[in-house]
C-alpha cells in the first residue's frame, strides 16, 4: 500500500549533503594536473585599451600564460536562449569597470593572483555614462519587449488616447517610482573548472540548466554540441543569475584546450559584482484615472530601465505588471531603456514583475487613500478574470480568496485608515498589502524514469537545482507517478549528457518537470507490462495487455500479484526505462497562466529616529497543486525576505566614474536574523490541471513581488510619508 507524498512536508533528499558539507559544488573539483586562472578587471569604465604591460606578470613563480586582448583566446559569442553574456578578451574596447581585460594561469590561485596584480593597463578614456536618470533624455525604444511592442494600448470603442481617457477620468493620481539596480551574488561565486581532453571538454560551472551550458560552451569553441559535457548536481544559488555561461567558464574552458590541462577560475566576491550581472535600475511614471466608486477607467505606466553598452537588456516593468493585473477600461504601457557604463544586466527573481509591482501596487495604494476605499476593496472593484488584449480566461485563479483568507489570518480589520493614527509606545504601527502575480511558464522537458531490478526506481534528466529544492520533487513525483515509497525513488540531474530536462529559470522546473516525469512514469509502466504478457519466462506470458495492470510497483492480473523487481530478476534483466516528453500544449492559445497572491505586512516606524522596522509578513498564495509544502514555504518566505531587502536595504551605489561603491558583501546591504520577525506563507489548494497534469505552478518568484510595495504601503499608513524610490530609507522618512 503507497501513501502518496505529494503535497507532503518532507526534507530535502539532499538537505545531509549540503549541510554537512559533503555535497560536491564546481570549485570542489580537483583534477590532476589543475591549474588556476584570474581575471585582471579594468579599473576604467569607458575606454581603448592602448596596451597592457604583462612582462612581470610572465616572469612570475608558476604562471603558464596571460591571455589578454591583444593576444587572446579565440571565443565566439555564445547565442543561447537567455544571451546574458558576452565573449571576454576579444576587443580593447572597455565598456565598464570592472570588465575583464586579461586572464592569467598559473600553478595555484595565489601565484596567478599575484601575478595578476602586476598587470598594468594604459586606456585612452572616454567620458562614461552611469546615471539612469541623467541619461532618459536619450533613452531608446526596444523593438520589442518580450515579443510585445515596447508601446502598447487598449481602449475601449470611442476613446482616441490613453491621454483623453484620463482626461476623462473622475480621479487622478499620478507619481513616478525608482528602483536602484542589485548585485546577483549567490553563496556560490561564479565558477568553473574545465578540463580538454581527447577532443572534448568536460567543465564542472553552476548553472541553471546544464544542457544550455554546453550548447553555450559548444558554440563558444566553435565544437559540436556532443564534445562538451556540463555537470553541475549542486548549485550555491541563481534566481537568473546563473542561466548564462558568463566570462570565467568561457575562459577556463578555452585556456584548458590551449593548455592541454585542466583549469579552475573563481571569482572573487567583489569580481563576483562586477562581472556577472545585475539587475536594472527603474524609473516608472504611473496614472490611474478612476471613477468615484474606484473602478478603474484608465492606467498609463511608462518605464525607463537602464541596460548596459556590452549587452543590452532591461527590466520589462510595466509590460510584466499593468499589462494585465486590473480590469482597466484603458490602458497604456511603454518601455524605453537607456545604456550605461554599467557592468551587464539580467533577469533577476521576478523581474520585471518585482520592479513592476513596486510601482503598480504603490499606485493602487494611493488611489486608494485618494478615494477613502479599502485597498482590498479597490483591487477587488478591479478583478480581472481575463488577460487583456488576448481576451482569455486565466486557467484558474483564485487571488480572490488570497485577498480574503489573508486578510482574515492576518488581522486586516484591525488596521487604522488614518495614517499616525496607531502609537505604540515610540512607535507608529500600520498596516499595508499588495497583489503579488507571476507568469506560469511550461517549456520543454525530457526526463527519464528506470525501474531496477533491487526494487528501486532512477529518475533523471539534465534539469538543475539551484537549491530550489529540485532534487527532492524528482523523488516525489517518482514515488507519487509509480507508487513506491520515497525512500525507493533516487534523483539524478545536473549534467547534460542527461536527457534535456531542461532549466531552471521563470519558476517553469516543476510544472515542466514534473510532467515528464509523468509521461515517463506512464510508458515504463507500459513497458513493464509489454516485457510480462511477451517473455515467456513471464508468470504472465501470453496474456491479454488490457488483463494486466500496474498497481503500485505490482503487476497485478488474474487474481496474482507480481511485484516488479521480481519480474526483472526474473527475465534476467537489471532494470527497464523509459524516456517521457512534456512541452505546452493547445491550451495555451486558450488560456492565460498565472500564479497569484496577496502579501500583507505591519511595519512599525520609531517616531524620533524615523527607523522603519517589520514586525510580521504574510504571504497567501494561489500556485496550484504543492509538491513539497516545506520547500514551497521556504521558497516563498525566501521571496518575502528579498522583497523586504528591496524595500529597506539593497542596492548598488554606482559612482559617475562607474565604480560599484559597495560591490561587497560588507556594504551591500541586506537583511538579517534580527530584521526578519515574523513571517508566514499560507497556500489555497487549487490544483491547474488545465495548465498542466500536475496541477502545480510556479513559487519560486512570487514571494517577492508584492512585498516591497506592501512594506511602503505600510509604512505609509504608519506615518503618513509616501516613499517612492527603494530602498526606503531613514534619510528618506526623516527628510
Amino acid at each position: 500500500m503507497s501513501t502518496s507524498p505529494l503535497g507532503a512536508s518532507l526534507n530535502r533528499i539532499d538537505g545531509r549533503l549540503k549541510v554537512t558539507g559533503s555535497a560536491t559544488y564546481a570549485a570542489d573539483v580537483n583534477p590532476g594536473r589543475l591549474a588556476y586562472g584570474y581575471m585582471v578587471t579594468s579599473t576604467r569604465a569607458n575606454a581603448t585599451l592602448e596596451s597592457m604591460d604583462v612582462a612581470e606578470a610572465r616572469r612570475s613563480p608558476g604562471v603558464l600564460a596571460v591571455y589578454t586582448p591583444f593576444e587572446p583566446l579565440k571565443i565566439i559569442v555564445p547565442y543561447g536562449p537567455f544571451r546574458t553574456t558576452w565573449a571576454p578578451l576579444q576587443d580593447r574596447e572597455v565598456h565598464y569597470r570592472g570588465q575583464p581585460i586579461g586572464f592569467v594561469v598559473a600553478e595555484t590561485f595565489e601565484q596567478a593572483r599575484d601575478a595578476a596584480m602586476t598587470v598594468r593597463a594604459q586606456y585612452r578614456e572616454r567620458p562614461p555614462v552611469t546615471s539612469l536618470e541623467d541619461g532618459i533624455p536619450g533613452a531608446a525604444t526596444p523593438p520589442r519587449v518580450d515579443g510585445e511592442p515596447a508601446v502598447l494600448t487598449f481602449l475601449e470603442d470611442g476613446v482616441a488616447t490613453i491621454e483623453e481617457a484620463l482626461a476623462a477620468a473622475e480621479r487622478v493620481v499620478t507619481a513616478t517610482y525608482t528602483t536602484v539596480p542589485q548585485g546577483h551574488s549567490a553563496m556560490e561565486p561564479h565558477s568553473a573548472v574545465a578540463d580538454w581532453k581527447d577532443g572534448a571538454l568536460t567543465v564542472y560551472s553552476g548553472n541553471q540548466g546544464a544542457s544550455l551550458q554546453a550548447a553555450d560552451l559548444a558554440g563558444a569553441l566553435g565544437v559540436e554540441v556532443g564534445k562538451v559535457r556540463a555537470i553541475n548536481p549542486f548549485v550555491g544559488g541563481a534566481f537568473g543569475g546563473k542561466v548564462a555561461t558568463y566570462p570565467p567558464t568561457l575562459l577556463a574552458a578555452v585556456a584548458s584546450r590551449a593548455l592541454g590541462r585542466p583549469v579552475k577560475a573563481v571569482l572573487s566576491r567583489e569580481q563576483n559584482f562586477a562581472m556577472t550581472a545585475t539587475r536594472p535600475a527603474t524609473v516608472q511614471k504611473v496614472t490611474l484615472g478612476a471613477r468615484r466608486d474606484g473602478t478603474l477607467t484608465a492606467l498609463r505606466h511608462d518605464a525607463w530601465s537602464s541596460s548596459s553598452v556590452i549587452l543590452p537588456g532591461s527590466e520589462a516593468s510595466a509590460h510584466h505588471s499593468s499589462r494585465s493585473w486590473y480590469a482597466a477600461a484603458n490602458i497604456g504601457i511603454s518601455q524605453k531603456i537607456v545604456s550605461l557604463n554599467v557592468p551587464p544586466t539580467t533577469i533577476m527573481r521576478a523581474p520585471g514583475e518585482a520592479t513592476g509591482g513596486w510601482a503598480l501596487e504603490t499606485a493602487m495604494d494611493e488611489l486608494a487613500v485618494e478615494l477613502g476605499v479599502d485597498p482590498i476593496a479597490l483591487r477587488m472593484k478591479n478583478y480581472a478574470t481575463r488577460y487583456l488584449g488576448r481576451d482569455v480566461p486565466y486557467s484558474s485563479k483564485h487571488l480572490d480568496e488570497c485577498y480574503s483568507t489573508g486578510a482574515r489570518r492576518f488581522g486586516w480589520d484591525r488596521r487604522l485608515t488614518t495614517p499616525r493614527a496607531r502609537l505604540d509606545g515610540e512607535w507608529y504601527v500600520g498596516m499595508g498589502m499588495a497583489t503579488a502575480i507571476y507568469p506560469a511558464y511550461r517549456f520543454p522537458a525530457s526526463m527519464m524514469v528506470r525501474m531496477h531490478a533491487d526494487g528501486s526506481a532512477t529518475v533523471s534528466g539534465s534539469t538543475g537545482d539551484p537549491g530550489t529544492g529540485m532534487w527532492t520533487v524528482l523523488s516525489i513525483m517518482g514515488a507519487e507517478t509509480l507508487g513506491l515509497p520515497i525512500h525507493r525513488v533516487r534523483g539524478n540531474l545536473g549534467d547534460s549528457t542527461l536527457t534535456p530536462g531542461g532549466f531552471v529559470a521563470a519558476s517553469s522546473s516543476t510544472a515542466s518537470v514534473g510532467s515528464a516525469i509523468m509521461a515517463a512514469a506512464e510508458l515504463v509502466k507500459r513497458e513493464l507490462v509489454e516485457l510480462a504478457i511477451t517473455d515467456t519466462r513471464s508468470p504472465f506470458h501470453g496474456r491479454p495487455a488490457e488483463d494486466v495492470r500496474y498497481q503500485n510497483g505490482d503487476l497485478l492480473s488474474g487474481g496474482r500479484r507480481l511485484g516488479f523487481a521480481t519480474l526483472l530478476r526474473t527475465l534476467g534483466l537489471t532494470g527497464v526505462e523509459a524516456v517521457g516528453s512534456s512541452a505546452q500544449g493547445p491550451e495555451a492559445r486558450d488560456h492565460a497562466f498565472a500564479s497569484f497572491g496577496a502579501q500583507f505586512c505591519e511595519v512599525r516606524v520609531n517616531r524620533w529616529t524615523m527607523e522603519p522596522r517589520v514586525t510580521r509578513m504574510l504571504a497567501v498564495m494561489d500556485a496550484g497543486t504543492i509538491v513539497n509544502a516545506k520547500t514551497a514555504r521556504s521558497q516563498i518566505i525566501g521571496g518575502m525576505v528579498w522583497g523586504l531587502s528591496a524595500a529597506l536595504h539593497e542596492g548598488l551605489d554606482v559612482e559617475r566614474d562607474g565604480r560599484l561603491a559597495n560591490g561587497n558583501l560588507a556594504e551591500y546591504l541586506l537583511p538579517v536574523n534580527a530584521d526578519v520577525r515574523e513571517i508566514d506563507a499560507h497556500f489555497l489548494d487549487h490544483p491547474d490541471l488545465t495548465f498542466n497534469p500536475v496541477g502545480a505552478r510556479g513559487i519560486g518568484e512570487i514571494g517577492v513581488v508584492g512585498m516591497a510595495a506592501a512594506v511602503g504601503n505600510a509604512i505609509f499608513n504608519a506615518t503618513g510619508k509616501r516613499l517612492r524610490a527603494l530602498p526606503m530609507t531613514i534619510e528618506a522618512l526623516l527628510a
